[in-house]
């Protein structure tokens, strides 16, 4: 950053923004190498094919009579052309492969090409959830050995690994929970508590599972309020639902209290596992208390989270959960492995003392993410996952360190976890908010970090750099933020209100998008 300037109170300037310049339009509507392009349903070329058909004539007896009448209504792109059209809509996004992608409470991290090329393997990319156990009897051994090392890492006796993203995870987690408590003549149980610090699907999954949710307060340093938290467990309290870290980047110093007089109270604790990558070969969740908890494989173990494909959400159980788990599971069977699918007939010895709630999903979950995440972790080795936790934690420290001076932090008492926390307090006067700021943030080639979350912190800013991203870009991330705080600060509020001015998007109304989808094109 050699052109940075400083300004008359030694914070980085902006370059000089004029914007009149960004409104200046090519002839095309392209900028430099970066192509325009339209949509797919804005072509006009409806009349045409890129591709040669030999007319066939197709049996539809069989359909009843719901044979398509109409056209597709799809223009007839040549491969030339329909190649150059994904290419230049993919030039339009951002991506992990072109910068930091800062988005809190997503890890959104480098995926090792390794693993994508283990997933592709021939025996495992390829084979079908209908397929004979006879011949999967590679993908059974790759999914004990996940399932070893999960249940390794957490200290936990028990996993399921069928659940297909977090909140399935939480979903299975819950149903888990309810049945032990039926089991033991404690349905009347339905209340769940939830802090105010976590994921915003825990509220939702217990309420999709018939329970009542109860809010549990904070502190003023961002963590369980274990006070509050104890005036509200009773014999109507199923189970507590605690994020660790939390949401705002904080791991819970109370943690074993927490379990402790949750378990005194007849109530299981659930933990959402999905930061684990803050603490993963650090801390062992069963070592704390934890009785349930998912982790998203797809965000811990590897491809980033929102990546556009599936998930996992394997959750691990403590032993008084354990018997409880969904069906199907892998067991030895022998020889090989085979897959625990009813409680009789050949299987019945598989079951033993089980009593699954029922099963999550048709098959099993989804095995391009178990091949992704034991890659992974055999790639890593204890040592290596041991260091994954540690630079995410280094690195979001780091963050803060360098912007705590302008951007003002809720809770700045001692270091944070795996993401920084800033809130709009050093925005006041300006007429810049933080929405004008992230938006800003696009104009300059970098995601906006995650906006007005975690709900607790007004003006919220929450920013994951994740543990794959070297110190060099860090330093380019945070030096585009300094500079953009300090343009904020100096007044340049014509910068803020208009931005993105580059995108291809410009400013758009998002309540109305929200609150007015357009779900059809015409």
């Amino acid at each position: 950053m050699g052109d940075m300037k400083m300004n008359t109170v030694g914070r980085p300037s902006a370059p000089d923004f004029d914007v009149e310049a960004t409104s200046f339009r090519t002839l095309l509507g392209g900028r430099g190498l970066l192509q325009s392009e339209k949509l797919i349903f804005e072509w006009d070329d409806y009349h045409r094919t890129g591709v040669d058909f030999a007319d066939i004539a197709i049996d539809t007896s069989d359909l009843d009579g719901l044979v398509r009448g109409d056209d597709l209504n799809l223009p007839g792109l040549t491969e030339p052309e329909c190649v150059r059209h994904y290419v230049r809509l993919s030039q339009k996004n951002h991506a992990i492969d072109l910068a930091l992608y800062p988005l809190g409470s997503c890890t959104m991290k480098h995926n090792p090409r390794l693993n994508e090329k283990m997933a592709r393997l021939s025996g495992l990319g390829d084979i079908h959830p209908l397929q004979p156990v006879s011949t999967v009897q590679g993908a059974l051994a790759l999914m004990d050995s996940l399932a070893h090392w999960l249940k390794t890492l957490t200290g936990m006796p028990a996993v399921a690994l069928s659940p297909k993203a977090g909140a399935h995870g939480e979903l299975c987690g819950l149903l888990t929970i309810k049945a032990a408590h039926e089991a033991k003549g404690q349905g009347h149980r339905r209340t769940v508590l939830v802090p105010t610090s976590a994921h915003g699907t825990n509220p939702a999954t217990a309420a999709f599972v018939g329970y009542t949710v109860k809010e549990v307060a904070q502190t003023a340093d961002g963590r369980v309020d274990v006070a509050d938290l104890t005036s509200k467990l009773g014999p109507d309290v199923a189970a507590i639902m605690v994020t660790n870290p939390n949401t705002c980047g904080l791991f819970e110093r109370d943690i074993v209290e927490i379990a402790r007089v949750t378990h005194e109270a007849g109530a299981y604790f659930y933990c959402d596992g999905a930061n684990f990558n803050a603490i993963v070969g650090r801390v062992r969740p069963g070592d704390l208390g934890v009785d349930a908890m998912h982790i998203n494989l797809h965000k811990t173990f590897s491809t980033p989270h929102g990546g556009g494909g599936p998930g996992a959400g394997p959750v691990v159980l403590s032993e008084a959960l354990a018997a409880y788990a969904p069906r199907p599971w892998v067991v030895s069977a022998g020889q090989g492995f085979d897959l625990a699918e009813h409680g009789e007939g050949e299987n019945a010895a598989n079951f033993g003392r089980q009593k699954p709630f029922g099963r999550m999903c048709a098959f099993h979950g989804q095995m391009g993410m178990y091949i992704r995440a034991l890659t992974y972790m055999l790639s890593h080795g204890a040592d290596g996952l041991k260091k994954v936790a540690e630079d995410a934690v280094l690195n979001a420290n780091y963050i803060k360190a360098s912007l705590s001076d302008l951007m003002s932090v809720p809770f700045p008492e001692g270091p944070c976890m795996h993401e920084a926390l800033f809130d709009d307090r050093w925005l006041e006067g300006t007429g810049v908010t933080t929405l004008d700021f992230a938006k800003a943030m696009i104009d300059e080639g970098f995601h906006p970090m995650t906006m007005y979350f975690p709900l607790v912190v007004h003006g919220a800013m929450l920013i994951e750099p994740t543990e794959t991203e070297s110190r060099a870009e860090i330093d380019r991330f945070v030096a585009v933020l300094r500079a953009l705080a300090g343009a904020a600060l100096d007044g340049e509020v014509a910068r803020f209100k208009g931005a993105p001015y580059l995108a291809p998007a410009k400013r758009l109304d998002e309540t109305r998008a929200a609150r007015q989808p357009r779900l059809t094109f015409s």
